[in-house]
């Protein structure tokens, strides 16, 4: 995975009725990945997935572990401006849409929406 990056567009894995549901698989989909040999190169957040990167989330445990793996993890400024998280993020640093762009264009791009 390392020629890959993960969008992530939500802070709930798939659809349904139970938003805990969604949000309990999205933190098994990280811990599940934190473990694999073959990580991404990047794993950018954007809309209300960046609130996986806040204290309030599982998610920013298995994320942070990333982190010390090498693996670079990114919230969308606009995002997280727009849901005034900054100052909760545990894991992950601010960028932006131009460097998703600049992402994009180097890496395959997997999306979780």
């Amino acid at each position: 995975m390392q020629n890959k990056i993960i969008l992530v567009t939500t802070d709930s894995f798939g659809t349904g009725n139970d938003p805990a549901l969604g949000e309990n698989v999205m933190e098994t989909y990280f811990t599940v990945l934190k473990q694999q040999a073959d990580l991404p190169a990047a794993i950018f957040f954007m809309n209300r997935g960046v609130y996986c990167l806040t204290e309030r989330s599982l998610c920013s445990l298995h994320l942070k572990e990333m982190e010390e793996k090498g693996v670079k993890v990114f919230g969308c400024k606009t995002c997280v401006d727009h849901y005034n998280v900054e100052n909760e993020l545990a894991a992950g640093e601010i960028s932006g849409m131009a460097h998703f762009v600049e992402l994009s264009a180097k890496y395959e791009v997997i999306t979780i929406a």
